[in-house]
């Protein structure tokens, strides 16, 4: 671990506003743990962020799942001491007509989206509290879909 080094960890990283927003942490100059489900997009952030100079870590997570949350936190703290912020933006999408979402589709959507914010911030607010200096911060992702709901996305 290098001293003074800011550490963020960042779902969802390997595309989208994840993947900016990695690259965005590690040119201000912090140290990237990058969590999602698929290494091939996770590996290839992470060498764009190295070969800039910067510092990355990929590690496979489901945010949905209380161990993989439980790795990827150890992972960071193993990696570079400490954890000083969060930024919960894995989601996905899902929909159709209400009468025919089947209830797994629907958890599949209510599980990325919801539990795994709350997983996440419960791994971070005991990593945060237990460092020293103690605290960091933690940045939930939504979408305009909270203002500007879509038609047949109830899951979402």
């Amino acid at each position: 671990m290098s001293k003074g080094v800011k550490v963020a960890i960042v779902t969802g990283a390997g595309s989208g506003v994840g993947k900016a927003s990695s690259i965005a942490l590690a040119k201000e100059g912090f140290a990237v743990v990058l969590a999602g489900r698929r290494a091939e997009q996770l590996n290839e952030v992470a060498g764009l962020i190295t070969k800039a100079g910067g510092k990355a870590l990929a590690v496979v997570s489901d945010v949905t799942d209380e161990a993989s949350v439980a790795n990827l936190f150890a992972q960071a703290v193993k990696a570079y001491g400490r954890v000083d912020l969060v930024f919960n933006n894995a989601g996905m999408g899902g929909g159709g007509l209400v009468e025919d979402i089947s209830l797994a589709d629907w958890k599949k959507v209510v599980d990325t989206n919801l539990t795994g914010p709350f997983l996440c911030t419960r791994e971070a607010f005991r990593v945060m509290k237990a460092q020293k200096p103690m605290g960091g911060r933690i940045i939930n992702n939504g979408s305009i879909s909270a203002y500007a709901p879509r038609p047949n996305s109830a899951p979402y």
